[in-house]
């Protein structure tokens, strides 16, 4: 079937890369992989920083217009005429008004991946968005959930005949070399980076802004200055606005800032490292997670948002109260310390990420539920 794809919040194919851009151009994967023909309906950002409420009536005018000008298209080349419309992640800040007017218009059906609803948000500064937000979830025939936090506010909002379907989060591409090629990567990245190969290596993956990610790169910082008993070097790959504030949280002499990577370079920094840190401050479930766990990379994390559907604690890594440097600190301590604990957990991070989070597996259950919806 031809599928119309909308992400309100960044489009897959944005300049910037982002956790977010991630999962959008793995659904798209996916799609495809079930035999789907995927385009990108449009292009319209709806999302904001800030509550502006004038703003955001701006953007609900505009994305009409935009749905008012593809009903045209379609209906004029109707070979491009979706069967199917899905969007991908919307919520108060970044609502859905195009796809519910196109897909009524048209009448096809309207499918969402990643739903978020918060009450609290009513007659707020965010009311705009969130009765947008609400008005596109009531109108989805299905709803795919990626995040279990979401569920118990999205589900009352579910219409009948509609239904709410759980998608773990999952990877399109392959985890790279994976701890088989640990240690020609090592060798390779002690050379380029003067990282001693005797000393355990913790890496981080994210981007640097002045948000929740600069919140958590100050969590890991007051973290690792409370590490006692245990030698470590950080490597730390992402860039971004606050980099030199990053910078300036860290030892010199026991880090090492890449700079943004991309896949094949982040495959070989994944396979090299002892293990993964990431605070994980007001983080859906991170992207960067699962990538270390697919290459069998152990992780530390804050249990936080649906970081605890990726991180398995006790079994593939463990997860700290989201904020607390000083169990983060203890966490890290308790990795470093047990090596064959470390082999184990690098064993099932890798093993549960290729069964429960692989592109074959969202393939899998997406599939049959959009070829009923349209038969």
């Amino acid at each position: 079937m031809k599928i119309a794809f909308y992400a309100p919040m960044k489009s897959p194919d944005h300049p910037i890369p982002s956790g977010d851009q991630i999962v959008g151009r793995a659904l798209i994967t996916a799609l495809e992989s079930a035999g789907h023909d995927v385009d990108i309906g449009c292009r319209i950002r709806t999302w904001q920083k800030f509550p502006d409420a004038r703003r955001q009536e701006r953007l609900a005018g505009l994305s009409r217009r935009a749905a008012e000008l593809l009903v045209r298209r379609y209906e004029r080349r109707p070979g491009q005429r979706p069967d199917l419309w899905f969007t991908y992640h919307l919520y108060h800040k970044a609502p859905d008004w195009l796809g519910p007017e196109v897909s009524e218009r048209m009448g096809i059906p309207y499918v969402v991946a990643e739903a978020s609803f918060a009450p609290k948000r009513a007659k707020g500064p965010w009311d705009v968005g969130h009765k947008a937000a609400e008005a596109a979830i009531r109108r989805a025939k299905v709803i795919f959930g990626m995040n279990s936090l979401d569920a118990d506010c999205v589900a009352p909002l579910v219409s009948d005949g509609a239904g709410m379907v759980r998608l773990k989060p999952f990877l399109a591409r392959e985890a790279g070399p994976g701890r088989a090629g640990r240690g020609q990567a090592r060798w390779a990245l002690s050379a380029r980076y003067g990282l001693d190969p005797e000393v355990p290596w913790l890496l981080t993956v994210a981007m640097m802004r002045d948000d929740a990610k600069l919140r958590s790169y100050e969590t890991l910082a007051a973290a690792l200055d409370q590490v006692s008993g245990a030698s470590w070097q950080l490597v730390v790959a992402g860039d971004g606005e606050v980099r030199s504030k990053v910078e300036k949280l860290f030892p010199l002499d026991r880090t090492v800032f890449t700079g943004r990577l991309g896949a094949d370079g982040l495959a070989v920094l994944y396979s090299a490292a002892d293990l993964y840190v990431w605070p994980a401050i007001n983080e859906a479930y991170g992207m960067a997670l699962l990538e270390a766990q697919a290459a069998g990379l152990p992780v530390v994390a804050g249990d936080t948002g649906g970081v605890g559907d990726i991180v398995r604690h006790g079994e593939t890594g463990l997860l700290v109260p989201v904020g607390d440097a000083a169990s983060f600190a203890e966490a890290v301590m308790s990795m470093l310390g047990d090596e064959d604990r470390l082999g184990d957990m690098s064993r099932q991070a890798a093993e549960v990420a290729e069964r429960e989070h692989s592109l074959e597996a969202a393939s899998a259950t997406m599939g049959p539920i959009l070829e009923a919806l349209v038969q």
